[in-house]
């Protein structure tokens, strides 16, 4: 697509030790977005690098007054450089890509162009990856398991290129490791997903920073995914619903052994008079579990909106 779109475009690029690749990242990326839209802004989001990219980063900003560098204190994880740089974009249409140059920026064009079908958010399917089996396969299986569970039928959540039309970036919450899922999580909101096939490079600098661990982490997330999407508006509902069934039972049980010794009828201990106590105690550490997850996610949501970061624009 050589013409411009009639959007103005954000684009967001969390980074970790990646110095020698930036400057040529900057050059692609400077020409693609010239070609594709009528106003452009790059966003890099330093996760704590110690290898010199802010300094990088902040000589690029010198030069051109389009980009804007968010430098994080310390390492948070890319969902957390994500969510930051959202918040700050002002595109129509916002793109994320990697800065390991192992994503194309020419392909940028195509997506916007999937998002004039009606779509959302379009995610780059990396068919052939340019990565070892070690984390090929592992990722093939998360990618499977992921559609499975969440109903969002794309093959690859995790692909660093992904564009979104401005309001989801404004809409999705994300913290941990979260970005994995961000079609998922967009999916649940109603937004329209689709994805589109990309090229996928060897990594030219440096080497990846995630190990096997993370797809371990991953199928711990889905989890946590699936339970933020599928509940109702709190956890105390979710939990409350299971802990009020409980009680009901072990209530009724309760109840009619009561209205027998009201009756005058001896009472002696049996298994179903046991039973319906433990049911009325399990609900109530259900009930308090589902408090104490209440109190738990609204002190984790206001713990990452102040993470400590400094803007350079």
């Amino acid at each position: 697509m050589s013409e411009r779109t009639k959007y103005s475009g954000s684009v967001v690029i969390p980074l970790y030790n990646e110095r020698d690749s930036l400057a040529e990242l900057y050059t692609q990326l400077t020409s693609i977005m010239e070609r594709t839209f009528t106003w452009h802004e790059l966003i890099f989001v330093d996760d704590g690098s110690t290898d010199g990219s802010v300094d990088v980063l902040r000589e690029i900003r010198g030069r051109d007054a389009r980009v804007k560098v968010i430098s994080f204190r310390r390492n948070y994880g890319k969902s957390a450089a994500l969510s930051e740089g959202f918040k700050v974009t002002r595109g129509d249409i916002v793109v994320t890509i990697d800065a390991d140059l192992q994503d194309n920026p020419e392909e940028i064009p195509e997506l916007v162009a999937k998002l004039d079908e009606g779509y959302d958010l379009v995610s780059g399917w990396k068919m052939q990856r340019r990565d070892p089996i070690t984390k090929t396969l592992p990722s093939k299986l998360f990618n499977l398991t992921t559609a499975l569970v969440s109903g969002i039928r794309i093959h690859d959540f995790n692909c660093g290129l992904k564009c979104y039309r401005g309001e989801v970036v404004k809409r999705v919450s994300i913290y941990g490791e979260l970005h994995r899922f961000i079609p998922v999580i967009a999916g649940w909101e109603g937004f329209r997903v689709t994805e589109k096939k990309v090229t996928h490079f060897e990594r030219k600098y440096g080497q990846s920073k995630f190990g096997a661990a993370r797809f371990l982490n991953g199928m711990f997330d889905l989890m946590t995914v699936m339970f933020l999407t599928r509940r109702s508006t709190s956890p105390l509902h979710f939990f409350g619903r299971v802990a009020f069934c409980f009680f009901a039972v072990g209530g009724l049980i309760t109840l009619y052994f009561l209205t027998l010794w009201l009756l005058g009828r001896g009472l002696h201990v049996r298994p179903l008079m046991v039973g319906g106590l433990v049911m009325i105690v399990i609900a109530i550490q259900i009930g308090s579990f589902g408090l104490l997850a209440e109190l738990f996610t609204s002190k984790v949501e206001r713990t990452f909106a102040y993470r400590e970061y400094r803007i350079d624009d």
